[in-house]
């Protein structure tokens, strides 16, 4: 299935957070189903990094990421036939945004060596609030007394779980902290680029810069897999994040990106 048949190439249009008609009801449904298989991606993603980061240097588990995401994204756009895949409206900004993800992607593998699973995502609560503050100034997709007050409730939990007042807050929660704001940041950033490029451009992005950046570091920390379980979650790692963030890229294509981080 190719993306375009997951979310159809349109700029996105609605700048209001609820649905009016029939078609934007069933296009929300549509990106909230995207939204919960990109999210089961990045949970076994989480997982697989976890248990990678007990053996193998962290460096080494974020570069196979990305270099195995990026061959799959070239098998799946093929920019040797699809030559305008590679050009976008606004370059800088998906190389920000695929740095922003880099970044975000680095600090969570590394807070994932001192803190339960169940911790960084309880600390990830606190992006859904970050959206919806920069969504309104930054897309002008404002979001409603309703659901703030729901994205509240869920940060109110994050401050319960860190406790940043009670001296206990570990550096391993900031580093948690750090990939959630660098997340919300690459959220925003990829519902302001479907109003420009094709959502096979930003999937090629997403994965290449991230690999060129780490293709010459990985090679001095490299420390060979000794068994097969860890060579298959290595490359396991690539294809959850190459298909959870295909799945997150048409899911902002039909969805304001407010509507979506809850």
């Amino acid at each position: 299935m190719t993306l375009e048949a997951l979310a159809p190439e349109e700029k996105p249009r609605a700048k209001s957070l609820d649905a009016k008609t029939p078609q934007e009801r069933a296009a929300r449904s549509r990106a909230i189903l995207l939204m919960l298989g990109a999210l089961a991606c990045f949970s076994c993603l989480d997982t697989a990094a976890k248990f990678l980061g007990r053996s193998l240097p962290v460096l080494e588990v974020v570069g196979m990421r990305y270099i195995v995401a990026t061959l799959l994204a070239v098998a799946i756009v093929n920019p040797l036939t699809q030559r305008s895949v590679l050009a976008s409206a606004r370059p800088g900004l998906q190389i920000l945004r695929s740095t922003i993800l880099l970044l975000s992607t680095a600090l969570n593998f590394f807070a994932l060596r001192n803190l339960q699973l169940a911790e960084t995502m309880s600390i990830g609560f606190a992006m859904p609030l970050i959206v919806a503050l920069l969504a309104g100034p930054v897309l002008g997709e404002w979001v409603g007394p309703r659901r703030l007050i729901a994205i509240v409730v869920g940060f109110i939990g994050v401050l319960i779980i860190t406790r940043p007042f009670s001296g206990q807050l570990s550096p391993a929660m900031l580093l948690s902290l750090g990939s959630v704001c660098c997340y919300a940041l690459y959220s925003i950033t990829t519902r302001l680029l479907a109003a420009h490029d094709s959502s096979n451009t930003t999937l090629l992005y997403s994965n290449l810069v991230g690999a060129l950046v780490l293709t010459l570091p990985l090679a001095y920390v490299w420390e060979t897999p000794k068994d097969a379980l860890s060579w298959g979650l290595l490359l396991f790692t690539g294809l959850a994040a190459s298909v959870g963030h295909y799945l997150l890229i048409a899911a902002h294509r039909l969805a304001p990106a407010a509507a979506l981080a809850p």
